[in-house]
């Protein structure tokens, strides 16, 4: 449910640089969502129709960019693709690991028009 929230964000975000561009309409959002953040682009959608409605970004279309998740090796610093199987470092073999990616959520970009 916490879509809800996160969606009333990227609303509030959109209307405020769309308004300060002088925009009258917001065609498309672009959202860049990482492999390990917990949001499901279908409840985005669900909830953008319900709060965007009466507002410039009523018919707005989402456009969902899925990024993978990513881990750095704390012993040799390389940085390589989670698979979810294997936490190993594919260089050195340490699984002394972090996350470095995958873990973002983010209003990459809008598309708006004017009069």
């Amino acid at each position: 449910m916490h879509e809800l929230g996160v969606t009333q964000s990227i609303l509030q975000i959109a209307l405020h640089h769309a308004n300060e561009a002088g925009a009258t309409r917001i065609k498309e959002l672009n959202l860049v969502i990482g492999e390990l953040a917990s949001i499901v682009d279908d409840s985005v959608q669900f909830y953008w129709g319900m709060i965007a409605k009466d507002t410039i970004a009523e018919d707005a279309v989402l456009n969902f960019k899925r990024t993978p998740a990513q881990l750095k090796c704390r012993n040799c610093g390389h940085t390589f693709d989670m698979d979810r199987r294997e936490f190993a470092c594919p260089d050195c073999g340490s699984e002394q690991v972090e996350v470095a990616g995958g873990d973002e959520f983010f209003l990459e970009s809008i598309d708006v028009d004017f009069d």
